[in-house]
């Protein structure tokens, strides 16, 4: 009877795990899918101006992070509705960018990785990278490499100049957003933005040392973090697999994971100060998006281990679906716009932010790659 019941306990066991396998997946479609619809209803109008403490275009780096995440989850899931609302986006805006071609900054050229990402899809609609590749172009007949001085234009930007090099197979491209890179990372503030004692990034020089949390350790926030993680994988993604650059991404990224992995909470998410849990402490969804998208292209590219970070992104991907996800697809615990743990507080699960487009596209962005995990 014992024996019985034993072998029963085990098959149950299998047969749950096998189906939770199967779920897995089919949880992730779907779970990116409602999340995606929730925001497409509330925002029928793709050229819609923004409007929270003021008004701006819909075409700025929060719209679009959204964007990089649709066409994540468009290529794995070709619904028409999903093309035509981001070509209707592009088209509303003439492809264009906020402040025109002469901008350097990096939250006015983040639309361009989607402008060029549908361009991949038609390289017979040139329209569509006509002005990013005119300011990306123009940045590099300046010897200027100082323009990314906060860590998050490195998302904005650098990925754009790795579509560009692979779109026109022209070096000069990856060479200068290296060069902007290797200057972020070791000149801006003290001693560059890149903490070689503990593997992460300050947000800009503000937060260079001396300044430090309440618990006397730097001051990391989560979603700048976030930035440069999903931003060295959007570019490794293009870069030739002979770069001579490609050993420094994967280095950085791999010290960045060894770090992110000791501070992971036990529900999956990180806090957006990732080295004080006691200072705004709490469950975060875009951090924890941008580092579980990161490490799981990673895991599917085979530049970490599977055996070690496999169950880091399940607990994290785990944890955004099934405690940030609403059934109806809003998404719960993100921080709106800021640059530290303090800013855009209180974060919660019903606390609607100031804006719900970047938070939904790190989602997507993550959920993409869970789906590919095999």
């Amino acid at each position: 009877m014992k024996k019985c019941l034993k072998l029963s306990v085990i098959l149950l066991s299998l047969s749950y795990g096998l189906c939770c396998q199967s779920l897995t997946k089919d949880r992730t479609m779907s779970a990116m899918v409602l999340a995606n619809q929730y925001f497409m209803e509330l925002w029928p109008d793709v050229g819609k101006t923004i409007i929270t403490e003021r008004e701006r275009p819909s075409n700025i780096w929060t719209r679009g992070t959204y964007y990089e995440g649709l066409i994540a989850l468009y290529k794995l899931n070709p619904d028409p509705a999903y093309l035509d609302y981001a070509l209707k986006w592009g088209e509303f805006h003439k492809w264009g960018l906020r402040n025109g071609i002469t901008t350097r900054n990096g939250d006015d050229q983040c639309c361009g990785q989607t402008y060029i990402d549908l361009y991949l899809l038609d390289p017979s609609k040139e329209e569509r990278i006509r002005d990013i590749k005119a300011c990306i172009d123009n940045m590099i007949a300046t010897d200027k490499i100082d323009d990314w001085s906060w860590i998050d234009a490195i998302h904005m930007s650098m990925p754009v100049f790795a579509r560009l090099g692979y779109v026109f197979k022209d070096s000069r491209y990856f060479d200068r957003a290296h060069e902007m890179y290797m200057y972020t990372k070791h000149k801006h503030g003290t001693n560059g933005l890149y903490s070689t004692k503990d593997h992460l990034w300050w947000r800009d020089k503000d937060f260079d040392p001396p300044y430090a949390e309440p618990n006397g350790k730097g001051c990391y926030w989560s979603r700048g973090n976030g930035w440069v993680a999903a931003a060295l994988v959007r570019t490794l993604e293009f870069l030739p697999d002979d770069s001579p650059y490609r050993k420094e991404y994967v280095k950085t990224l791999r010290e960045m994971f060894k770090t992110l992995v000791k501070v992971q909470r036990e529900d999956g998410f990180w806090n957006v100060s990732l080295l004080d849990p006691t200072n705004f402490g709490g469950k975060e969804v875009t951090g924890t998006a941008m580092f579980t998208y990161a490490m799981a292209w990673c895991i599917n590219k085979g530049i970490i281990s599977e055996k070690k970070y496999l169950p880091v992104v399940n607990k994290a991907w785990s944890g955004l679906v099934n405690d940030a996800l609403h059934p109806n697809g809003f998404l719960g615990y993100v921080q709106g716009t800021g640059k530290q743990p303090s800013d855009s507080q209180p974060v919660g699960y019903d606390v609607v932010p100031n804006f719900q487009d970047f938070g939904l596209g790190c989602f997507l962005l993550a959920g993409s790659e869970m789906y590919k995990l095999k």
